[in-house]
Order: C-alpha cells, then sequence, then structure tokens
C-alpha cells in the first residue's frame, strides 16, 4: 500500500511539473532561459568603460580635482580627450596652493587665461621621461607656443626648474608628469615683468635711473636676482626718491651684481657655488638651509624668497636683501 502511494504521489508531482513548465500553454523553460539571455546581454552592454584619455585620468584622479576644474573652465576638456598624441605636465591640487593659485584666484581670471596657463603645461607630441632632453635647459615649444627649459639628469626630470615628482603616467592619448607646482608662462621680458609688479618699483625706478632697462630687455639670456622694495628699504633707501639721488654708474655696479648672463633656474644652483655677475664679481649660492645668494660685502646671505619666475629673456628670483659687491 505504502509502495502505492509513493507512485501515486510521484505521478501527481509529475503532471504538476508539467503543468508548470506549460505556462499559458506555452513552453516555459526556453523562455526563461531567453530572458537570462537579455538579462545577461544586457549587463555587459551596459558595463562602465575607463576614460584612459588624460582628460579622464584627471577627472578620476581627486589630486587633480583642482587641475579638472582648470580644463573644464578653460574649455579644453574635449582637446585632452581626443587622439592627440599629447604630454601634459600635471599640477596636484597641492601644487596649485604652493604656487597661490586658490579656487578664489582661479575663479577671478577668465577663460582664456586659464586656457594659456594650461596650453603651457602641454606639449603636442608624446615625450617619456627617458626621452626629454639632457639639457640644461633644452628649450622646447608648448602648445601655446611659449618656450619651456627642461633638463634630465640624475637628480630627476625639471621643467622651468620645477621638479617632475611622478613620470610617466600612460594615457590613451599620451603620457602626463606630474608637477609639484604651476608653470607660469611669460608676460614679458625681465624688465616689462618686473614693471608690472608694484613689490619691485624701487628695483625698476633703479634700473631706469641706471640706463639698464635697454639692455635687461635684450635677448640676454639674463638670471636677476631681484630685490624687493622692503630690502631696498632694509639698505638704507626709505623712498623710490631716495635710489633716483643716488648716481647712475653706482646703481648700475649695484644691479649689474644681481644679474647672470645666463639661464638659471633654482634646480641649477649648487650649494658654495661661485656665480660670476654682469660686473665681474661673484655671489655665493647657498642651499643648506634654504636657498640664499651672498654678496662680497654682504654681513649676512639673503634669502631666495620666490624662485624660477620664467621672463621670455631670462628667469628672475626674488630676494629679501640688495647684493653688495
Amino acid at each position: 500500500m505504502f509502495r502505492n502511494r509513493h507512485s501515486n504521489y510521484l505521478i501527481n508531482q509529475k503532471k504538476i511539473m508539467k503543468q508548470k513548465l506549460n505556462f499559458f500553454g506555452k513552453p516555459f523553460l526556453p523562455g526563461a532561459l531567453a530572458v537570462l539571455f537579455l538579462f545577461s546581454a544586457c549587463k555587459k552592454d551596459t558595463k562602465v568603460k575607463t576614460d584612459n584619455t588624460i582628460n579622464g585620468i584627471v577627472m578620476s584622479t581627486p589630486d587633480f580635482s583642482t587641475l579638472n576644474a582648470a580644463i573644464k573652465k578653460s574649455g579644453l576638456g574635449a582637446t585632452l580627450s581626443g587622439p592627440g598624441p599629447f604630454t601634459v605636465f600635471a599640477p596636484t591640487n597641492l601644487a596649485f596652493t604652493a604656487s597661490g593659485i586658490t579656487s578664489d584666484v582661479l575663479n577671478s581670471i577668465s577663460a582664456d587665461q586659464v586656457k594659456n596657463i594650461l596650453l603651457y603645461h602641454t606639449l603636442p607630441s608624446k615625450i617619456l621621461s627617458s626621452e626629454v632632453p639632457e639639457g640644461p635647459n633644452a628649450a622646447v615649444t608648448a602648445a601655446n607656443g611659449d618656450i619651456l627649459y627642461v633638463t634630465r639628469n640624475s637628480n630627476g626630470v625639471f621643467v622651468n626648474g620645477i621638479q617632475v615628482t611622478q613620470a610617466d603616467v600612460q594615457a590613451k592619448n599620451g603620457v602626463i608628469h606630474v608637477l609639484g607646482k604651476v608653470l607660469m608662462p611669460p608676460s614679458g621680458n625681465i624688465v616689462e615683468m618686473a614693471q608690472a609688479d608694484t613689490s619691485f618699483s624701487f628695483l625698476v625706478a633703479a634700473v631706469v635711473k641706471a640706463n639698464l632697462q635697454g639692455a635687461l630687455s635684450g635677448d640676454g639670456p639674463f638670471t636677476v636676482f631681484a630685490p624687493t622694495n622692503n630690502a631696498f628699504r632694509a639698505a638704507g633707501f626709505a623712498t623710490v626718491d631716495d635710489v633716483k639721488a643716488v648716481d647712475a654708474a653706482t646703481l648700475s655696479s649695484i644691479l649689474t651684481y644681481h644679474v647672470i648672463g645666463a639661464r638659471v633656474f633654482s634646480s641649477d644652483l649648487i650649494d658654495g657655488q661661485q656665480a660670476t655677475t654682469l660686473n665681474g664679481e661673484k655671489v655665493t649660492i647657498g642651499l643648506s638651509s634654504g636657498a640664499t645668494v651672498k654678496g662680497k660685502s654682504n654681513p649676512t646671505p639673503s634669502n631666495i624668497v620666490a624662485t624660477n619666475i620664467v621672463a621670455t629673456n631670462g628667469v628672475i628670483h626674488v630676494i629679501d636683501q640688495v647684493l653688495m659687491p
């Protein structure tokens, strides 16, 4: 009896299963397989693809959020997503901060200005770190038409004296080299840039009185250790008129003692180096506790408070003392 009941139970279960497999009179199993197939295909079709272009890498990297905002403002996103190839020297968020470029500053300048700055960070070809010219300070043309000066040595790769902190980030359309500061394109020659900065009004007055504006506007290249107004005040020049009261020959001797007849970035400086200036005398470079430069008659070295300000005919380093020969 038990066997009969068991057999009847199995027969009934088979009938039930057959009914379930014939949903609305149609085979159910093939339909289920079709639905599963379609679901699987949809999953494949909607899979998110990684954007490995330079623009895509910048957009997806938190340390590049300020750079990403700059790219969006400049309208260069489509270009940097294009075929390229490009080399981009990419400043991090900290690099923007170290260069004094905050979100407020970025918002205050025009889209064209931002575009010019970003194109100055871009080369219209792919150059790996191993392919950077040794230099020192080999000239390469940026995408905005201005010149960048690159160096590759045992200490790494440098652009306008600024070190590449991470090289060869590969992208689909080129390569990214990460920078610790922002590269600022030159806005004029050395004299023009000093004239545009009110913190150099004493220096400009001295240059004009010494009749050196023509020479320092020439081809160069020059490196100028530029004393601020406060540096002149500390040297005993209370006003611009006090500077103008000094005879031209004396001012010329002092000013040419601040100029080297070559393009010298901070990355080129050597501790203890004796650098010959345009007046024939030497200044001494110090790097043991911050960058300094000392004149022969100065009791203490002058601090180099800002470096690698690029002009069309050289480079400016800002100092907090007047150098005395």
